[in-house]
């Protein structure tokens, strides 16, 4: 193997209050070597990415309603409503609020231009927005098709439908989208 596939750490402990070694002038010193592959395995384990990122990277399958640069939009599969639609910043950030200023912004952007198309393409009085934040650590915005308050609530039962009916939905999003550029 070549010598640039390995990365080379040199560890010292030295004899010290907060050392695990408490004899008179004691140093422990050693090498430890591994394989970039390795290492990348190793922190993919420790950081797994959020099912948002596998849904970006297109590792899981989604009903994708819109994407730019920074930005990704597509239908919840546990919706509370026909239309449910999560948008979330590619960038993998948990908390919305930890979110750069313009970052923040850019994403009310697109969040907005999803939520004016999903109101024309679903049937509803408005669209309702939610940011909750705890099921996934990655920030996301809900936009819910409403037609009354109750059509938010959280405790209500998740809704299922058909693969057709959530790939027709998207496409009609999709489709008002573009008409609304």
């Amino acid at each position: 193997m070549k010598i640039e596939n390995f990365v080379f750490f040199q560890l010292s402990i030295y004899n010290s209050p907060f050392s695990i070694l408490h004899s008179p002038f004691s140093i422990l010193h050693f090498n430890l070597s591994f394989s970039i592959s390795h290492l990348q395995l190793s922190i993919l384990n420790l950081f797994p990415l959020s099912i948002f990122k596998k849904i970006i990277s297109g590792e899981i399958p989604s009903y994708k309603i819109a994407e730019d640069e920074n930005h990704f939009a597509f239908l919840d599969i546990s919706p509370l409503a026909i239309g449910h639609t999560l948008v979330v910043p590619k960038k993998e950030t948990d908390y919305i609020f930890d979110l750069e200023s313009e970052e923040y912004k850019m994403l009310w952007a697109f969040a907005q231009k999803v939520a004016k198309s999903l109101g024309e393409a679903v049937s509803c009085k408005r669209v309702g927005v939610a940011v909750i934040g705890l099921e996934v650590p990655h920030a996301h915005i809900h936009l819910i098709p409403m037609n009354r308050v109750s059509d938010m609530n959280f405790a209500n039962p998740k809704l299922t439908f058909s693969s057709q009916v959530m790939e027709e939905t998207a496409a009609k999003i999709r489709l008002q989208l573009e008409k609304n550029k």
